[in-house]
């Protein structure tokens, strides 16, 4: 069996951090979402991996390299724009050529990763098996319907009136018939070729279709707030560990990790939190739920619930919350200016002002 990563999208939802970054190398309590996405591929047993790139190749490629870190053997598939899942399966059958595969969008995550699902697709091995869970939001996703008996019976990709609340999980499994199915269906009205489309056609010809409703958590980090929330629920399960340096004026409270060469100093910790290589907290505040990679500076300041990317710096700011930091950042206090209110008011108006 072998697995197909997508990470070729443009990640508009996380912009302005992927102007300059790829979306599936933000990270997740300090290591990139891509690489816990192959971190489960590799505990399913799984070892030769096409990663789908696009215009971030070159970032991708330095990040994974050959794989050999994961225990992976990683091929590359360049994808000169984001088509569609389906088209990303399609530009990928020379590498997986008549073996089953797992396809795993490299910005989803899945706490307690995918070997039992793999396993099960591997016992019975329907021609598609989907996962599904239950949103708030269908309207936002593909979505499933399913007959009384729960049998997949129609597929539709982002409706305006959704006949469910299933949405599919960006984790899918295939043998080879959907070779066939990709090359049978039309662009969508985005000009994209749709996995959903492909899926319907494995069910429009009888093919075996079948779905898993997952209960454990699952987020595409496709936006600021979802980043923060998967960095949230990894924090949660975070084991203390100080390898830097804490002075005695400072004080580390709860699950705390502060890793080599990280510096301490005069400041309030309160976990979970990780701070990076190299970083040094000074006179400030880091509340729960924050993560801070390498080479950052924190001076003066408080901040929790966020991320804060490396070689990035906030002095004299209070207060930081529910934010995404990107890489080379400097945050500090606007100048002081005179305050003044400017006011275009109709007749018979009342205001309040807060002085």
């Amino acid at each position: 069996m072998r697995a197909l990563v997508l990470s070729g999208g443009a990640g508009t939802r996380l912009r302005p951090i992927t102007h300059t970054s790829a979306k599936q190398l933000v990270p997740v309590a300090n290591k990139p979402v891509l690489f816990y996405g192959l971190e489960a591929i590799a505990a399913a047993g799984i070892v030769q991996v096409g990663i789908v790139v696009g215009d971030t190749a070159n970032e991708i490629k330095e990040a994974v390299g050959d794989g050999a870190e994961f225990g992976l053997e990683v091929t590359y598939i360049p994808q000169d724009a984001p088509l569609g899942l389906a088209h990303a399966v399609l530009i990928a059958s020379d590498f997986l050529g008549d073996e089953d595969f797992v396809m795993y969008l490299g910005d989803n995550f899945i706490v307690g990763g995918i070997t039992p699902l793999v396993d099960e697709f591997r016992a019975s091995r329907p021609d598609a098996q989907i996962l599904l869970t239950h949103v708030p939001n269908p309207t936002a996703f593909g979505v499933a319907e399913l007959d009384a008996d729960g049998r997949v019976v129609a597929l539709e990709e982002k409706p305006k009136q959704p006949k469910s609340d299933l949405a599919l999980v960006g984790v899918y499994m295939f043998t080879p018939a959907i070779h066939q199915a990709v090359r049978e269906i039309e662009p969508s009205w985005r000009g994209e070729l749709e996995i959903t489309h492909a899926i319907q056609w494995l069910i429009d010809n009888d093919r075996d279709v079948r779905s898993t409703v997952i209960s454990g958590y699952w987020k595409d980090t496709g936006n600021v707030d979802d980043m923060l929330e998967v960095n949230r629920s990894v924090l949660e399960t975070l084991e203390p560990n100080i390898q830097g340096s804490v002075d005695e004026r400072s004080e580390i409270i709860g699950r705390v990790v502060v890793e080599k060469g990280a510096e301490i100093v005069g400041s309030r910790i309160v976990g979970p939190v990780i701070v990076g290589a190299n970083t040094r907290v000074t006179d400030s505040y880091v509340g729960p739920f924050t993560s801070v990679q390498e080479d950052c500076r924190i001076v003066d300041s408080e901040i929790e619930f966020s991320i804060v990317l490396h070689h990035s710096s906030i002095e004299g700011v209070r207060r930081i919350e529910a934010s995404l930091i990107g890489h080379h950042v400097e945050v500090t206090p606007a100048p002081r200016v005179p305050k003044a209110h400017r006011l275009v008011l109709g007749d018979h108006s009342r205001i309040q002002i807060s002085s």
